[in-house]
Protein backbone atom coordinates (compact mmCIF):
# COMPACT_ATOMS: atom_id res chain seq x y z
CA UNK A 1 0.00 0.00 0.00
CA UNK A 2 1.36 3.39 -0.99
CA UNK A 3 1.58 6.16 1.56
CA UNK A 4 -1.29 8.61 1.59
CA UNK A 5 -2.61 11.49 3.66
CA UNK A 6 -5.39 9.22 4.92
CA UNK A 7 -2.87 7.54 7.22
CA UNK A 8 -1.89 10.91 8.67
CA UNK A 9 -5.52 12.01 8.92
CA UNK A 10 -6.51 8.86 10.84
CA UNK A 11 -3.97 9.68 13.54
CA UNK A 12 -6.00 12.76 14.50
CA UNK A 13 -9.39 13.12 16.19
CA UNK A 14 -11.69 15.93 15.04
CA UNK A 15 -13.01 16.76 18.52
CA UNK A 16 -9.53 16.72 20.06
CA UNK A 17 -8.23 19.08 17.37
CA UNK A 18 -11.17 21.43 17.88
CA UNK A 19 -10.62 21.47 21.64
CA UNK A 20 -6.91 22.13 21.13
CA UNK A 21 -7.65 25.13 18.90
CA UNK A 22 -10.14 26.57 21.38
CA UNK A 23 -7.59 26.17 24.18
CA UNK A 24 -4.97 28.36 22.50
CA UNK A 25 -4.08 31.49 24.48
CA UNK A 26 -3.00 35.05 23.78
CA UNK A 27 0.56 33.95 24.53
CA UNK A 28 0.33 31.22 21.88
CA UNK A 29 -0.84 33.76 19.29
CA UNK A 30 1.85 36.30 20.21
CA UNK A 31 4.50 33.57 20.00
CA UNK A 32 3.29 32.48 16.55
CA UNK A 33 3.37 36.06 15.29
CA UNK A 34 7.01 36.37 16.34
CA UNK A 35 8.17 33.23 14.53
CA UNK A 36 9.57 33.07 11.02
CA UNK A 37 8.82 29.39 10.38
CA UNK A 38 5.47 28.32 11.77
CA UNK A 39 4.49 24.77 12.69
CA UNK A 40 1.01 23.26 12.78
CA UNK A 41 0.51 24.26 16.43
CA UNK A 42 1.24 27.88 15.51
CA UNK A 43 -1.40 27.62 12.78
CA UNK A 44 -3.91 26.43 15.38
CA UNK A 45 -3.17 29.55 17.42
CA UNK A 46 -3.68 31.86 14.44
CA UNK A 47 -7.15 30.45 13.66
CA UNK A 48 -8.19 30.28 17.32
CA UNK A 49 -10.62 32.64 19.09
CA UNK A 50 -7.60 34.03 20.94
CA UNK A 51 -6.33 35.47 17.64
CA UNK A 52 -9.45 37.58 17.07
CA UNK A 53 -7.89 40.62 18.72
CA UNK A 54 -4.69 40.20 16.70
CA UNK A 55 -6.29 40.47 13.26
CA UNK A 56 -4.60 43.78 12.44
CA UNK A 57 -1.14 42.40 13.25
CA UNK A 58 -1.98 39.20 11.38
CA UNK A 59 -3.09 41.19 8.33
CA UNK A 60 0.03 43.40 8.37
CA UNK A 61 2.36 40.41 8.47
CA UNK A 62 0.40 38.60 5.79
CA UNK A 63 0.56 41.68 3.56
CA UNK A 64 4.32 42.03 4.08
CA UNK A 65 5.02 38.38 3.28
CA UNK A 66 2.77 38.42 0.21
CA UNK A 67 4.41 41.58 -1.15
CA UNK A 68 7.85 40.07 -0.66
CA UNK A 69 6.96 36.75 -2.29
CA UNK A 70 4.52 37.81 -5.07
CA UNK A 71 4.91 41.56 -5.43
CA UNK A 72 1.91 43.73 -6.24
CA UNK A 73 0.38 41.23 -8.61
CA UNK A 74 -2.91 39.38 -8.89
CA UNK A 75 -3.45 36.46 -11.22
CA UNK A 76 -6.91 36.40 -12.82
CA UNK A 77 -8.60 33.23 -14.01
CA UNK A 78 -12.04 32.30 -15.23
CA UNK A 79 -14.08 29.12 -14.80
CA UNK A 80 -15.73 27.47 -17.79
CA UNK A 81 -18.55 25.15 -16.76
CA UNK A 82 -18.62 22.23 -19.16
CA UNK A 83 -21.59 20.35 -17.72
CA UNK A 84 -24.19 20.44 -14.96
CA UNK A 85 -24.75 16.69 -15.14
CA UNK A 86 -23.98 14.93 -11.87
CA UNK A 87 -24.42 11.45 -10.38
CA UNK A 88 -23.99 12.47 -6.74
CA UNK A 89 -26.53 13.37 -4.09
CA UNK A 90 -25.02 16.26 -2.13
CA UNK A 91 -27.32 18.17 0.20
CA UNK A 92 -25.64 21.54 -0.32
CA UNK A 93 -25.21 21.60 -4.12
CA UNK A 94 -27.49 22.83 -6.88
CA UNK A 95 -26.20 20.16 -9.26
CA UNK A 96 -27.27 17.26 -7.02
CA UNK A 97 -29.04 14.54 -9.01
CA UNK A 98 -32.11 14.97 -6.79
CA UNK A 99 -32.69 18.49 -8.15
CA UNK A 100 -35.04 18.24 -11.12
CA UNK A 101 -33.29 20.59 -13.50
CA UNK A 102 -32.41 20.63 -17.18
CA UNK A 103 -29.01 18.97 -17.65
CA UNK A 104 -26.60 20.00 -20.36
CA UNK A 105 -23.04 19.21 -21.44
CA UNK A 106 -21.28 21.55 -23.85
CA UNK A 107 -20.44 20.30 -27.33
CA UNK A 108 -17.12 21.07 -29.02
CA UNK A 109 -18.66 23.86 -31.09
CA UNK A 110 -20.21 25.42 -27.98
CA UNK A 111 -16.92 25.19 -26.12
CA UNK A 112 -15.13 26.99 -28.93
CA UNK A 113 -17.67 29.82 -28.84
CA UNK A 114 -17.25 30.16 -25.09
CA UNK A 115 -13.46 30.05 -25.36
CA UNK A 116 -13.32 32.74 -28.03
CA UNK A 117 -15.46 34.99 -25.85
CA UNK A 118 -13.17 34.43 -22.86
CA UNK A 119 -10.05 35.12 -24.93
CA UNK A 120 -11.58 38.38 -26.08
CA UNK A 121 -11.77 39.37 -22.40
CA UNK A 122 -8.02 38.77 -22.04
CA UNK A 123 -7.92 35.50 -20.10
CA UNK A 124 -5.04 33.05 -20.49
CA UNK A 125 -5.80 31.00 -17.37
CA UNK A 126 -8.92 28.80 -17.45
CA UNK A 127 -10.51 26.41 -14.97
CA UNK A 128 -12.72 23.71 -16.51
CA UNK A 129 -15.55 22.79 -14.13
CA UNK A 130 -18.31 20.19 -14.26
CA UNK A 131 -20.66 18.20 -12.11
CA UNK A 132 -19.37 14.75 -11.24
CA UNK A 133 -20.70 12.61 -14.06
CA UNK A 134 -18.19 10.02 -15.31
CA UNK A 135 -20.51 9.20 -18.23
CA UNK A 136 -20.93 12.76 -19.51
CA UNK A 137 -17.52 14.19 -18.58
CA UNK A 138 -15.24 11.19 -18.96
CA UNK A 139 -11.57 10.89 -19.90
CA UNK A 140 -12.12 10.91 -23.69
CA UNK A 141 -14.30 14.03 -23.31
CA UNK A 142 -11.71 15.79 -21.15
CA UNK A 143 -8.95 14.82 -23.58
CA UNK A 144 -10.87 16.35 -26.47
CA UNK A 145 -11.64 19.52 -24.54
CA UNK A 146 -8.00 20.05 -23.52
CA UNK A 147 -6.81 19.40 -27.07
CA UNK A 148 -9.45 21.82 -28.35
CA UNK A 149 -8.63 24.74 -26.08
CA UNK A 150 -4.86 24.25 -25.64
CA UNK A 151 -4.03 26.70 -28.45
CA UNK A 152 -5.92 29.43 -26.57
CA UNK A 153 -4.60 29.17 -23.00
CA UNK A 154 -1.20 28.81 -21.33
CA UNK A 155 -2.74 27.36 -18.17
CA UNK A 156 -5.57 24.80 -18.14
CA UNK A 157 -6.88 23.41 -14.85
CA UNK A 158 -9.85 21.21 -14.01
CA UNK A 159 -12.34 20.78 -11.18
CA UNK A 160 -14.19 17.55 -11.94
CA UNK A 161 -14.74 14.16 -10.26
CA UNK A 162 -11.66 12.45 -8.73
CA UNK A 163 -9.75 10.37 -11.27
CA UNK A 164 -7.15 7.60 -11.10
CA UNK A 165 -3.42 8.28 -11.26
CA UNK A 166 -3.02 6.91 -14.79
CA UNK A 167 -5.92 9.08 -15.97
CA UNK A 168 -4.30 12.18 -14.51
CA UNK A 169 -1.02 11.19 -16.15
CA UNK A 170 -2.76 10.95 -19.51
CA UNK A 171 -4.33 14.40 -19.13
CA UNK A 172 -0.99 15.89 -18.08
CA UNK A 173 0.50 14.72 -21.38
CA UNK A 174 -2.36 16.52 -23.15
CA UNK A 175 -1.53 19.80 -21.43
CA UNK A 176 -3.34 19.74 -18.08
CA UNK A 177 -1.66 22.11 -15.61
CA UNK A 178 -3.62 21.94 -12.35
CA UNK A 179 -6.40 20.08 -10.57
CA UNK A 180 -8.64 21.49 -7.84
CA UNK A 181 -10.31 18.86 -5.66
CA UNK A 182 -12.06 20.01 -2.51
CA UNK A 183 -12.71 17.64 0.36
CA UNK A 184 -15.78 19.80 1.20
CA UNK A 185 -15.44 18.71 4.85
CA UNK A 186 -12.69 16.86 6.68
CA UNK A 187 -15.19 15.78 9.34
CA UNK A 188 -15.31 12.10 8.45
CA UNK A 189 -18.08 11.20 10.90
CA UNK A 190 -20.41 13.79 9.37
CA UNK A 191 -19.22 13.55 5.76
CA UNK A 192 -21.94 11.05 4.86
CA UNK A 193 -24.64 13.45 6.08
CA UNK A 194 -23.84 15.77 3.18
CA UNK A 195 -22.86 13.19 0.54
CA UNK A 196 -25.69 10.70 0.43
CA UNK A 197 -24.87 8.78 -2.75
CA UNK A 198 -22.49 8.64 -5.70
CA UNK A 199 -18.72 8.50 -5.96
CA UNK A 200 -18.40 11.61 -3.83
CA UNK A 201 -19.83 9.77 -0.83
CA UNK A 202 -16.53 7.86 -0.55
CA UNK A 203 -14.57 9.96 1.95
CA UNK A 204 -11.37 7.89 1.69
CA UNK A 205 -11.25 7.98 -2.10
CA UNK A 206 -11.65 11.71 -2.14
CA UNK A 207 -9.08 12.50 0.54
CA UNK A 208 -6.49 10.36 -1.27
CA UNK A 209 -7.00 12.13 -4.61
CA UNK A 210 -4.22 14.72 -4.04
CA UNK A 211 -1.81 11.83 -3.48
CA UNK A 212 -2.74 10.39 -6.89
CA UNK A 213 -2.19 13.85 -8.35
CA UNK A 214 1.22 14.17 -6.70
CA UNK A 215 2.31 10.80 -8.07
CA UNK A 216 1.04 11.87 -11.51
CA UNK A 217 3.42 14.89 -11.40
CA UNK A 218 0.70 17.49 -11.86
CA UNK A 219 2.01 21.05 -11.71
CA UNK A 220 -0.56 22.42 -9.22
CA UNK A 221 -2.90 20.83 -6.68
CA UNK A 222 -5.77 22.87 -5.26
CA UNK A 223 -7.18 22.13 -1.80
CA UNK A 224 -10.11 23.48 0.17
CA UNK A 225 -13.23 22.87 2.22
CA UNK A 226 -16.73 24.24 1.84
CA UNK A 227 -17.01 26.66 4.72
CA UNK A 228 -20.39 26.44 6.38
CA UNK A 229 -20.70 22.67 6.73
CA UNK A 230 -18.63 22.15 9.90
CA UNK A 231 -16.48 24.18 12.29
CA UNK A 232 -14.33 26.41 10.10
CA UNK A 233 -11.37 26.52 12.49
CA UNK A 234 -11.04 22.73 12.55
CA UNK A 235 -11.57 22.46 8.78
CA UNK A 236 -8.78 24.99 8.26
CA UNK A 237 -6.43 22.98 10.48
CA UNK A 238 -6.94 19.81 8.44
CA UNK A 239 -6.38 21.70 5.18
CA UNK A 240 -3.13 23.07 6.61
CA UNK A 241 -2.16 19.57 7.77
CA UNK A 242 -2.94 18.22 4.29
CA UNK A 243 -0.88 20.96 2.67
CA UNK A 244 2.06 20.28 5.01
CA UNK A 245 1.97 16.57 4.20
CA UNK A 246 1.77 17.12 0.43
CA UNK A 247 4.67 19.59 0.44
CA UNK A 248 6.90 16.98 2.05
CA UNK A 249 5.76 14.12 -0.19
CA UNK A 250 5.56 15.97 -3.54
CA UNK A 251 7.95 18.84 -3.11
CA UNK A 252 8.12 19.74 -6.81
CA UNK A 253 4.40 20.42 -7.01
CA UNK A 254 2.76 23.80 -6.45
CA UNK A 255 -0.24 24.21 -4.18
CA UNK A 256 -3.32 26.39 -4.04
CA UNK A 257 -5.96 26.89 -1.35
CA UNK A 258 -9.46 28.18 -2.07
CA UNK A 259 -12.04 29.48 0.39
CA UNK A 260 -15.57 28.74 -0.84
CA UNK A 261 -18.36 29.74 1.53
CA UNK A 262 -21.86 28.34 1.00
CA UNK A 263 -23.89 30.50 -1.39
CA UNK A 264 -27.57 30.31 -2.43
CA UNK A 265 -28.35 27.61 -5.02
CA UNK A 266 -31.11 25.44 -6.39
CA UNK A 267 -32.19 23.86 -3.08
CA UNK A 268 -32.62 24.94 0.51
CA UNK A 269 -29.34 24.23 2.33
CA UNK A 270 -28.19 26.93 4.72
CA UNK A 271 -24.83 27.03 6.53
CA UNK A 272 -24.58 24.96 9.71
CA UNK A 273 -21.64 27.04 10.91
CA UNK A 274 -21.72 30.55 9.43
CA UNK A 275 -18.38 32.23 8.82
CA UNK A 276 -18.09 36.02 8.97
CA UNK A 277 -15.97 38.17 6.67
CA UNK A 278 -13.61 38.89 9.57
CA UNK A 279 -13.18 35.18 10.24
CA UNK A 280 -12.49 34.44 6.58
CA UNK A 281 -9.87 37.20 6.55
CA UNK A 282 -8.30 35.65 9.66
CA UNK A 283 -8.01 32.26 7.96
CA UNK A 284 -6.52 33.70 4.77
CA UNK A 285 -3.84 35.56 6.73
CA UNK A 286 -3.12 32.50 8.85
CA UNK A 287 -2.42 30.42 5.74
CA UNK A 288 -0.06 33.07 4.39
CA UNK A 289 2.00 33.07 7.59
CA UNK A 290 1.97 29.26 7.71
CA UNK A 291 3.03 28.82 4.06
CA UNK A 292 4.62 31.87 2.44
CA UNK A 293 4.54 30.39 -1.08
CA UNK A 294 1.07 28.85 -1.36
CA UNK A 295 -1.38 30.36 -3.85
CA UNK A 296 -4.45 31.72 -2.05
CA UNK A 297 -7.43 31.96 -4.38
CA UNK A 298 -10.74 33.77 -3.94
CA UNK A 299 -13.76 33.33 -6.21
CA UNK A 300 -16.67 35.56 -7.16
CA UNK A 301 -18.72 33.82 -4.46
CA UNK A 302 -17.50 36.69 -2.28
CA UNK A 303 -18.80 40.25 -2.44
CA UNK A 304 -17.06 43.03 -4.32
CA UNK A 305 -16.58 44.86 -1.01
CA UNK A 306 -14.82 41.92 0.63
CA UNK A 307 -12.68 41.13 -2.40
CA UNK A 308 -11.56 44.76 -2.68
CA UNK A 309 -10.33 44.73 0.92
CA UNK A 310 -8.76 41.27 0.97
CA UNK A 311 -6.45 41.98 -1.99
CA UNK A 312 -3.68 43.31 0.23
CA UNK A 313 -4.10 40.64 2.91
CA UNK A 314 -2.67 37.58 1.19
CA UNK A 315 -4.81 36.57 -1.78
CA UNK A 316 -2.80 36.04 -4.98
CA UNK A 317 -5.41 34.66 -7.41
CA UNK A 318 -8.98 35.71 -8.19
CA UNK A 319 -11.68 34.72 -10.62
CA UNK A 320 -13.40 37.50 -12.52
CA UNK A 321 -16.56 37.77 -14.60
CA UNK A 322 -17.54 34.21 -13.67
CA UNK A 323 -20.60 32.31 -14.83
CA UNK A 324 -21.45 29.08 -13.00
CA UNK A 325 -23.67 27.50 -15.63
CA UNK A 326 -22.70 25.56 -18.79
CA UNK A 327 -22.48 27.96 -21.72
CA UNK A 328 -23.13 30.91 -19.43
CA UNK A 329 -20.90 33.31 -21.35
CA UNK A 330 -22.37 32.87 -24.85
CA UNK A 331 -24.27 29.74 -25.84
CA UNK A 332 -26.60 28.85 -22.93
CA UNK A 333 -26.91 31.98 -20.82
CA UNK A 334 -30.10 30.82 -19.09
CA UNK A 335 -28.96 27.34 -18.02
CA UNK A 336 -29.00 26.61 -14.30
CA UNK A 337 -26.17 28.04 -12.16
CA UNK A 338 -24.43 25.82 -9.62
CA UNK A 339 -24.52 28.71 -7.16
CA UNK A 340 -25.12 32.45 -7.27
CA UNK A 341 -22.08 34.66 -7.60
CA UNK A 342 -21.77 37.80 -5.49
CA UNK A 343 -19.12 39.89 -7.27
CA UNK A 344 -20.70 40.52 -10.67
CA UNK A 345 -18.11 42.99 -11.96
CA UNK A 346 -16.55 42.43 -15.37
CA UNK A 347 -12.89 41.43 -15.71
CA UNK A 348 -12.13 44.96 -16.87
CA UNK A 349 -13.75 46.40 -13.74
CA UNK A 350 -11.70 44.04 -11.58
CA UNK A 351 -8.57 45.09 -13.45
CA UNK A 352 -9.48 48.73 -12.91
CA UNK A 353 -9.94 48.17 -9.18
CA UNK A 354 -6.53 46.52 -8.95
CA UNK A 355 -4.81 49.20 -11.01
CA UNK A 356 -6.18 51.89 -8.68
CA UNK A 357 -4.24 50.38 -5.81
CA UNK A 358 -1.14 49.93 -7.99
CA UNK A 359 -1.53 46.20 -8.50
CA UNK A 360 -0.62 44.55 -11.77
CA UNK A 361 -2.99 42.00 -13.28
CA UNK A 362 -1.31 38.78 -14.39
CA UNK A 363 -3.22 37.22 -17.29
CA UNK A 364 -0.50 34.81 -18.40
CA UNK A 365 1.24 32.25 -16.18
CA UNK A 366 4.87 32.73 -17.21
CA UNK A 367 5.98 29.80 -15.11
CA UNK A 368 4.59 27.45 -17.75
CA UNK A 369 6.92 28.97 -20.33
CA UNK A 370 9.99 28.40 -18.17
CA UNK A 371 9.13 24.90 -16.95
CA UNK A 372 8.41 23.69 -20.47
Amino acid sequence: MENSFLQVYNSYNWNDVKASILAKTDADVARALQKKDLDIEDFKALVSPAADQYLESLAQQSHKITQKRFGKTMQLFIPLYLSNECKNICTYCGLSITNRIARHTLSESQILKEVKALKALGFDNILLVSGESPTAVNIPYLQKVIQLIKPFFSKISIEVQPLEQNEYELLVTEGLYGVYVYQETYHKANYKKYHLAGQKSDFNNRIETPDRLGRANINTIGLGALYGLEDWRTESFFIALHLQYLRKQYWQTKYSISFPRIRPHEGSFTPNVPMSDKQLAQVICAYRLFDNDVELSLSTRESAHFRNHIVKMGVTSMSAGSKTNPGGYVTEKDSLEQFQISDERSPQEIEGMLNKINYEVVWKDWDVVFTK
